[in-house]
């Protein structure tokens, strides 16, 4: 039986099967996609089936999932764990600037903590390392803030596995956010330090962009771009990648009478202790459906036929 909970930084116990709030935000992670009302109700159920970790940033809507998360669930929970971004400045949909510079950080993370009512951050993610700001500066912001009380722990997003050791000998780093899913793992590398560090790695894109919940045939792709349904990160830079396999996912899925996107969250939860999925939705119908993705137990058989898929 696969262990659903993990402790983040060794402290932040969270349920593995969380949620991310960028598909409560419109097109390119822009303006308002729902009825305040509906995002409530999507966020509030979340948390009655279990959900305890809740994954969002300060550039969806821009500003807006922030707000959302605030009004659905603050006060928090005990055992709710928000973690939240910063570091890339929005100017339209699907329009990223990564902004890494010390003051401009602080000013991100200091609105963070008014939007969501709080604070302490529990988990500050660093949503792209800046090229034109040395990583030391970067991270030393952070571990300043979190030195103050403003944030508990340090996240990464969308780093090699040399860009994580290295800011690993800067300051204590208790997660990555990497584009990762069954058909897409060109972060191996990655999550294999995760493991070896004991660091949460929490996958964006978990299903692919969408695709992977109506994965019938080996022609499907998997769509990379910072738009559409998934509930993930997206950002600056992310494309298209081709997936073919998804004929081997849809099969193991009639095996078990589930979907293919409940799949794809299972073998997420199967293939490594430490990978922390926050599949993302507008509709309380596939919440229902990915948070029950977490009772499917993939056999031998089943992980024997997926593993090669990617």
């Amino acid at each position: 039986m696969v262990d659903l909970s993990f402790d983040i930084a060794g402290e932040l116990r969270v349920r593995r099967l969380g949620y991310g709030t960028g598909q409560l935000t419109g097109h390119g992670y822009w303006g308002p996609r729902l009825e305040p009302e509906q995002a409530v109700r999507v966020l509030r159920r979340a948390v009655e089936r279990g959900v305890t970790l809740v994954d969002t940033a300060d550039n969806y809507g821009p500003d807006l999932a922030e707000e959302l998360v605030a009004r659905a669930l603050h006060p928090y929970a005990e055992g709710v764990v928000v973690a939240t971004k910063g570091g890339v400045v929005r100017t339209g949909p699907n329009v990223w600037h990564v902004a890494g510079r010390p003051e401009r950080l602080r000013a991100m993370c200091e609105a963070s903590l008014r939007r969501l009512r709080t604070e302490t951050i529990d988990l500050y993610q660093l949503h792209r390392l800046d090229p034109e700001v040395p990583l030391a500066d970067q991270l030393g912001t952070l571990a300043e803030l979190r030195r103050e009380g403003k944030i508990r722990h340090i996240g990464l997003d969308t780093v090699t596995a040399g860009e994580l050791r290295r800011a690993l000998e800067v300051t204590e780093i208790a997660s990555v956010q990497n584009r990762y899913n069954v058909l897409d793992r060109e972060s191996e590398p990655v999550l294999r330090l995760c493991e070896e560090r004991g660091l949460a790695f929490l996958p964006w894109f978990p299903l692919g962009n969408g695709s992977l919940t109506t994965a019938t045939t080996a022609t499907a792709t998997t769509t990379t771009a910072a738009t559409g349904a998934g509930g993930a990160t997206g950002g600056p830079g992310d494309g298209a990648r081709p997936a073919g396999g998804a004929a081997g996912l849809a099969e193991v899925a009639r095996r078990h009478g589930a979907s293919a996107g409940q799949v794809a969250l299972a073998w997420l939860l199967h293939t490594s202790p430490v990978t922390l999925p926050t599949p993302g939705t507008g509709s309380l119908t596939h919440l229902e459906e990915n948070l029950d993705a977490a009772a499917i137990e993939l056999t031998p058989e089943d992980l024997s036929a997926l593993d090669p898929l990617a």
